[in-house]
């Protein structure tokens, strides 16, 4: 077989304004499992929604976009349904950017020879594929953007609006969250940025530069920039698809706004969808009960839902959607807030 035979079918990504899931999530209420744990989470992001002194922080972890989820998170905030995001590197890089570039993710099969994919350069992600050699040109594309930046440490959240700016100016925004984000001033964190795309990109500007000042990523100055966003906020909500880094970093705000001595309350509202178990004490799995013991979730409107996300996130999404209590919210603009800090 030859490369282009396994790089034909483009993922699709889902559409939850094609669809209305309120009917399916008001019946899983009555239901048992997580079909009820679901409902119960539906319920507490539309009254996030309804919150007006609610910010609502949407956490992604894994490989949510290469599966078809990134039209979710676009219209979350085309519709002023998320006010901050948190992400590893790799949602925003790899496959958000990416996309944006004009490449496509591809739908593959785990039941494959992987030697013979990287020989012909064709990297998997678990039944989905990807062009190296395409990867290869995002990862010099985040070198270019970086190549014109004023030499300085700045935070993900800084960098990845600047790669927004790049995709305005050469008209490649088009269905893109880093796009989006950009344009409606949704700070978009990924604390673990080296880890993806960017990470290669920025080696290579840092090596081509040598001893020479050049552009890098303060992990600490984003944990700043987002406690600062807590602090300006009266409530706040978390909306957690998977876990690992992006939850923990945006649970531990309210520690480190205690730690520099400002009064701030516990997160309100919480939701996570995981598949991990929290038995191993592993934080992907550790539920939003035991946030609790540290300070930093609130009891009442939290809610785990043990279920893939390709499955419960469009559910979920599509019933807040359709409840229409998100028309009711303004376009926070959190960037403007913090690029004036920085001024």
């Amino acid at each position: 077989m030859k490369k282009q035979d396994f790089l034909q079918r483009k993922i699709q990504h889902i559409d939850i304004k094609s669809f209305n899931s309120t009917p399916m999530v008001e019946q899983f209420e009555n239901m048992s499992f997580q079909a009820r744990n679901l409902a119960r989470a539906a319920k507490i992001y539309d009254k996030m929604l309804s919150d007006k002194e609610c910010t609502i922080i949407l956490c992604l972890a894994g490989s949510l976009f290469s599966a078809g989820l990134k039209k979710v998170v676009y219209d979350l905030v085309d519709n002023n349904m998320v006010d901050v995001i948190v992400s590893t590197g790799a949602i925003m890089v790899d496959q958000d950017f990416f996309e944006a570039l004009g490449f496509k993710h591809y739908s593959g099969t785990p039941f494959v020879d992987d030697n013979e994919l990287m020989e012909m350069r064709i990297d998997r992600i678990y039944d989905t594929f990807i062009d190296e050699n395409e990867l290869r040109i995002c990862d010099m594309t985040i070198a270019e953007i970086a190549d014109d930046l004023t030499p300085g440490a700045y935070s993900s959240r800084e960098f990845i609006s600047f790669m927004g700016e790049y995709l305005d100016k050469n008209n490649k925004g088009k269905g893109s969250v880093v796009w989006k984000a950009y344009k409606k001033g949704v700070p978009l964190f990924a604390p673990a940025f080296s880890d993806c795309c960017a990470g290669f990109g920025l080696v290579y500007h840092q090596w081509k530069r040598k001893d020479k000042p050049n552009a890098s990523i303060d992990s600490v100055k984003d944990f700043l920039e987002l406690t600062k966003i807590k602090i300006a906020s009266k409530e706040t909500g978390l909306f957690i698809v998977g876990g690992g880094v992006p939850k923990n970093f945006a649970q531990d705000v309210t520690i480190a706004a205690d730690i520099i001595g400002k009064e701030v309350s516990m997160h309100k509202y919480a939701v996570q969808i995981t598949v991990a178990d929290e038995r191993d004490g592993a934080l992907s799995g550790s539920t939003l009960k035991e946030a609790h013991s540290w300070g930093k979730v609130d009891e009442e409107f939290e809610q785990m839902v043990f279920s893939e996300a390709t499955i419960a996130f469009p559910l979920i999404a599509g019933y807040a959607y359709y409840k229409g209590n998100w028309k009711n919210r303004g376009q926070k603009n959190f960037n403007n807030l913090l690029n004036k800090n920085e001024k």
